[in-house]
C-alpha cells in the first residue's frame, strides 16, 4: 500500500469509493494449500457489485495474470472448524439481509487472520437513522443580539429535528462520523486519529484544554463523557491543592510556636514513659519522641478543621459544576431529547432461558402430558424470562464469596499487623543501639510498602472475581451487566484499598490495653500502640504512600508497560505461528491490518475505577493529609495525557456509544461525598488531638492556654504492679523509677479505683461524640445550601432551549405558511383559468338563444360539470383555511401533526 496515498480512498473497497465503515476480523486454518486448485471453503467478495475470484487473477498493479493460491482439504476439517464456517457463512448472510455490502479477505495462507470489510449504503443509514430517531441540523437560523452586545454580526444556531429521508442532496457527506459510528460502527479515519494525537495525546499539550467536541466525534458519547469528568474534577482540584497548600505551611509556621510540641521536646520536664515491649525494652523519655511531635503538629492543627470542611462542601461543588456541565455538554451533543433505545438481550441470557424452555418441554414429555403445540408462540416467549428462582443458586455464590474476600482482605491486614508486631519485638531485642532507635521508622516503612504490594496483587485478583461473579447473576443487558460488576469491583477494591487505612484510623492502639494490663496476640507479643505524637502522623505516612504507589504503579507504569508487553507476546507468538511459505509485504499492510495488532478495548470501568479510588483518598481521609489533592492534580495531569495517547495509539478504536451521563458512577461518587462527612468527622474527633485540647483549654487549664497539655494527658503507672515476666530485663533508669507514664485518662495507682477510666476520659469521649454530630449537620446543612444555590442548569442553557422551542416552531410555521401561500396561488391560477372558460362559453352563446331561455343555469352548476375536481378542492380548501384562521392553536396542531 501506498502510504503516501489519500488516507480517505485507503480505507475504501477495492472499487475506491465505497467507504469501510466497519471492520470484521476472524481466525482461520487450513490443512494444506497448493497452487491452482480451487478451495472447497475460500471466501470471495460478497455484495459488492464484483464476482468471485477464479483461480486466476490479474495483479492490479503490475496487470500480470498470476495463479491465485487457494487452499486444498486434504484431510477432513476438524467439526469444530466447520461450524464455524457454517456460522460464520450464516452470519454474513445475516448482514447481506440487512442492506450491507461486504468486502472479504483472501485466504491465502495455511493460517492466520481475515478481514471482512462493511459498507452500508443510503438506504441503510437513512432507514436506521428514522428508526433510531437520530437529530440532525434543520435551517441555521439568524436572528439579531440584544441592543447591549455586539452588532457586528447576527448570531446564528443550527436546531435539530429527527431525521427524515426526503429532499436531501448530499448524501455522502451528510452524516458524519460519529452518526455512521452509532449507525454501523464505522472505522475510523487516520486523519481525525493524526489530529485527536497532535492537539491531545501528546505531554506537550498538558496545560491545553482536551479537545471534548473532537473527542466526542472520534470515540462517541460514552468515551467524551468519561475525558470531560476527568477534564472537570482535574480542574476543580485546584483549588483544594492550593487550600491544602496553605494549610499544610500553616502547620509548619506554627510548629515552633506549638505548645504541646514545645513540652514534648523539654527534656527538662523528665517524663519517664513506660516500656514498649516485654522485658527487652526499656523504659524512656518522651522527649526522645521529638521529632515524631513536631512532625505530627504539620498535619494536626486547628487549620485541618477548617480544610476537613472545606474539602467536604468542595466535594458537593465538584457534583453541582459536573451536573452543570453534563448537562451543557447534552445539549451540544444534541442529547437533551435522547430516548431510552430498548436493549437486546445478552446471548449468555438467552441461551440459558432456552435451555429453561427446553427443559419445561422435556419435563412435559417425561410426565406423558399431551402437547398440543411443540412450537412456542411468540406471545407466549415474550413473556418467558429468568426469575429470581433460576438466579438464586448465582446470588448465594455472590454473597458467599464477596464476604470471602472481605474476610481475605481483613486476613492480609491482620498479617501485616502481626508482622509489625514481631519485627518491632525483634529489633528491640537487638544489641545494637541504632537499631533500637529506628525500631518505629524501620517497622512503619516496610509494613505499608508490604500492604501496598498486596493490595495491587488482590486488585487484579478481585476484578477478574467481580467479572465472574457478575456472570453468575445472568444478568439480561449489557447496560444491567455493566452495574453489577461495577458495583461489584467497586465494593472490593474500595474495601482493599482503605482496610489498612481504617486500621490505622479507628482501631490501632485502641484495644492495646495499659501497662499491667496489656492484650496479647498468640499469648506472646502485645497489640501494637500509636506513636508518642499519636496515630494521626502514621495515618498520614500510610495514607501518602499508598495513594502515591497506587498512581504510580498502577495508574501509570501497569498502562504503559502492561499493553506494550502483551502487544509484544502477540506478536512473538504470530511470528511463531506464520507460515513460512508466504511472507506479507509491510509495504502492502492495509490499515485495518495494522489496527488489529493494536490492544482491543476492555472498556471504561478500569479508567473510571481508579479515579474513583483516587477520590476517596482526596475526600475520606484528607483530615490527615492536606496535601492529597496536590499529588492527585499532578497524578491527574499526567493521568490525562497517558490515557489520550493509550486510547489513540494503543488501543483498538471502541465502537462509539450514545450516552446522557456517566452512569452508576455518579451515584458512587455522591454516596462517597456523604461517607466522606462521617470520616473526616470521626478522625478529627478520635484520631486526632484537636478535642482534647480544647477540652483541656476551656475545662481544666488553670491558665487558659496549652501549657501543661502533656502532663494532662498522660497517666501514672506503679512498676511494682508490672506482671511477672514483664519488667525490663536490662534498665538503666530500673532502680530510680517508681511510676511511669504512658498516654490515657487513667485513675492513678493512688486512687481509689486505680487505673480506671478517669473523669477526664468521660469529658473528652462527649466532646468527641458532640463534635462529630455538630460537624455532620453542619456540613451536610452547607452542602445542601451550595446544591440549593447552584442551579443545574446553566442559566444560558435554560433560555436557549427556551428560544429554541419558540424558533423551531416559528420555523415550521413559517414553512406551512408558505405551503399554504403555494397552494393558494396554485387555486387562484385555476380559478382564473375557470373563469376564462366560462367567459369563452359566454360569448359563443347567441343572443336568441339566450332570450328563449329565460331562466339561465346557475353558473354554479355548469361549471361543475365541465370540471368535476375544481369545485371540491376549492371549497375543501377554503373550508381549511377558515377552521385555521378561526383557531390560533390550529398551526401548531398542524404542524405538529406533520
Amino acid at each position: 500500500m501506498d502510504m503516501d496515498q489519500d488516507p480517505r480512498k485507503r480505507l475504501c473497497f477495492a472499487d475506491g469509493r465505497r467507504k469501510v465503515d466497519y471492520v470484521l476480523v476472524y481466525h482461520y486454518r487450513k490443512r494444506s494449500s497448493v497452487r491452482g486448485s480451487p478451495s472447497q471453503h475460500r471466501l470471495s467478495i460478497i455484495s459488492n457489485g464484483s464476482y468471485p475470484l477464479g483461480v486466476e487473477e490479474k495483479d492490479p498493479e503490475g496487470g500480470k495474470d498470476e495463479p491465485a493460491e487457494v487452499v486444498v482439504d486434504v484431510e477432513p476439517l476438524d467439526p469444530a472448524d466447520g461450524e464455524k464456517i457454517m456460522i460464520r457463512e450464516e452470519f454474513e448472510g445475516n448482514l447481506k439481509d440487512a442492506g450491507l455490502e461486504i468486502e472479504c479477505d483472501k485466504e491465502n495462507k495455511a493460517h492466520g487472520h481475515a478481514f471482512i470489510r462493511l459498507h452500508a449504503p443510503w438506504q441503510v443509514l437513512s432507514r436506521e437513522a428514522e428508526f433510531l430517531k437520530i437529530k440532525v441540523p434543520t435551517k441555521k437560523v439568524r436572528h439579531s443580539r440584544a441592543p447591549s452586545e455586539s452588532q457586528d454580526k447576527p448570531e446564528s444556531h443550527r436546531y435539530f429535528w429527527p431525521f427524515c429521508r426526503y429532499n436531501i442532496n448530499s448524501k455522502d457527506t451528510f452524516f458524519d462520523n460519529a452518526t455512521r459510528s452509532r449507525i454501523v460502527s464505522f472505522f475510523c479515519f487516520a486523519h481525525e486519529s493524526s489530529l485527536l494525537h497532535d492537539e491531545w495525546a501528546r505531554y506537550g499539550a498538558f496545560y491545553k484544554y482536551q479537545p471534548v467536541d473532537l473527542i466526542r466525534k472520534y470515540f462517541g458519547e460514552k468515551i467524551g463523557l468519561y475525558f470531560a469528568w476527568l477534564g472537570v474534577y482535574t480542574q476543580l482540584l485546584i483549588p483544594a491543592s492550593v487550600v491544602g497548600i496553605i494549610v499544610f505551611f500553616y502547620g509548619w509556621a506554627t510548629v515552633e510556636t506549638n505548645i504541646p510540641s514545645q513540652e514534648m521536646c523539654d527534656e527538662d520536664q523528665n517524663f519517664t514513659m513506660c516500656p514498649l515491649c516485654d522485658r527487652a525494652c526499656d523504659y524512656w523519655h518522651l522527649s526522645t519522641a521529638c521529632g515524631t511531635a513536631r512532625a505530627s503538629h504539620l498535619f494536626d492543627n486547628p487549620a485541618t478543621v477548617f480544610f476537613a470542611i472545606f474539602m467536604s462542601v468542595w466535594a458537593a461543588m465538584f457534583l453541582e459544576h459536573w451536573k452543570r456541565r453534563q448537562i451543557s455538554l447534552n445539549y451540544s451533543w444534541d442529547l437533551t431529547g435522547m430516548e431510552e433505545e430498548e436493549e437486546h438481550p445478552r446471548p449468555k441470557y438467552e441461551t440459558i432461558l432456552l435451555q429453561k424452555k427446553q427443559r419445561k418441554k422435556k419435563n412435559k414429555k417425561n410426565k406423558n402430558e399431551v402437547v398440543t403445540l411443540n412450537v412456542v408462540l411468540p406471545s407466549q416467549s415474550g413473556h418467558e424470562k429468568l426469575t429470581w428462582r433460576d438466579r438464586l443458586p448465582g446470588y448465594l455464590i455472590n454473597i458467599s464469596s464477596i464476604l470471602f474476600m472481605f474476610g481475605v482482605t481483613c486476613s492480609a491486614v491482620f498479617s501485616v499487623i502481626i508482622y509489625r508486631i514481631t519485627i518491632s519485638a525483634l529489633m528491640a531485642m537487638s544489641p545494637d543501639p541504632e537499631v533500637k532507635s529506628n525500631v518505629r521508622v524501620t517497622v512503619t516503612a516496610t509494613a505499608v510498602i508490604i500492604n501496598l504490594v498486596v493490595i495491587l496483587i488482590l486488585d487484579e485478583i478481585y476484578g477478574m472475581v467481580a467479572a465472574w461473579l457478575t456472570e453468575l447473576e445472568i444478568p439480561k443487558t449489557e447496560t444491567n451487566f455493566e452495574e453489577r460488576l461495577i458495583l461489584k469491583a467497586f465494593l472490593l477494591k474500595f474495601m482493599n484499598a482503605y482496610a489498612p487505612i481504617f486500621y490505622v484510623a479507628f482501631f490501632k492502639g485502641r484495644f492495646a490495653g495499659h501497662p499491667g494490663d496489656y492484650v496479647y496476640v498468640f499469648n506472646d507479643y502485645r497489640m501494637e500502640e500509636c506513636a508518642p505524637g499519636g496515630c494521626l502522623i502514621e495515618l498520614c505516612i500510610q495514607l501518602s504512600i499508598i495513594m502515591l504507589g497506587k498512581q504510580l504503579i498502577q495508574n501509570n507504569i501497569f498502562e504503559i508497560g502492561i499493553p506494550k508487553l502483551k502487544k509484544l507476546c502477540r506478536t512473538l507468538k504470530d511470528k511463531e505461528r506464520a507460515p513460512k511459505e508466504i511472507v506479507e509485504q509491510p509495504g502492502r499492510r492495509q490499515q485495518w491490518h495494522l489496527d488489529y495488532d493494536l490492544e482491543p478495548f476492555d472498556g471504561l470501568t478500569p479508567e473510571y475505577m481508579e479515579m474513583i479510588i483516587q477520590f476517596g483518598f482526596v475526600s475520606l481521609f484528607v483530615a490527615s493529609f492536606p496535601l492529597a489533592p496536590l499529588f492527585a492534580l499532578l497524578n491527574n495531569v499526567i493521568e490525562i495525557r497517558l490515557d489520550a495517547k493509550k486510547f489513540v495509539t494503543e488501543l483498538r478504536r471502541p465502537d462509539a456509544i450514545r450516552a446522557k451521563d456517566i452512569g452508576i458512577w455518579y451515584n458512587i461518587l455522591s454516596g462517597l461525598g456523604k461517607f466522606s462527612v462521617i470520616i473526616n468527622a470521626f478522625v478529627i474527633s478520635f484520631t486526632s488531638d484537636f478535642i482534647p485540647r480544647l477540652v483541656y483549654q476551656y475545662m481544666y487549664s488553670e491558665t487558659g492556654t496549652m501549657h501543661g497539655f502533656i502532663n494532662h494527658t498522660l497517666s501514672y503507672f506503679n512498676v511494682s504492679n508490672f506482671k511477672p515476666g514483664t519488667v525490663p530485663s536490662i534498665s538503666s533508669l530500673g532502680k530510680d523509677v517508681t511510676f511511669c507514664r504512658y498516654k490515657d485518662y487513667r485513675e492513678p495507682p493512688w486512687s481509689t479505683e486505680p487505673y480506671q477510666f478517669s473523669k477526664q476520659y468521660w469529658s473528652v469521649l462527649a466532646a468527641r461524640l458532640g463534635f462529630v454530630i455538630l460537624f455532620q449537620n453542619l456540613v451536610i446543612t452547607m452542602s445542601m445550601l451550595v446544591a440549593w444555590v447552584i442551579p443545574d442548569v446553566p442559566k444560558n442553557i435554560s433560555e436557549q432551549l427556551k428560544k429554541e422551542k419558540t424558533l423551531l416552531v416559528d420555523v415550521f410555521l413559517n414553512e406551512e405558511k408558505e405551503k399554504l401561500q403555494l397552494i393558494q396561488s396554485l387555486f387562484s391560477r385555476d380559478l382564473i383559468q375557470e373563469q376564462q372558460k366560462e367567459q369563452q362559453v359566454s360569448d359563443q352563446t347567441s343572443l336568441p338563444l339566450q332570450q328563449t331561455q329565460p331562466e339561465p343555469v346557475p353558473p354554479a352548476t355548469s361549471p361543475a360539470s365541465t370540471t368535476p375536481r375544481t369545485r371540491p378542492r376549492a371549497a375543501s380548501f377554503s373550508q381549511f383555511t377558515r377552521q385555521m384562521s378561526m383557531s390560533p392553536q390550529s398551526n401548531i396542531t398542524q404542524h405538529t401533526a406533520v
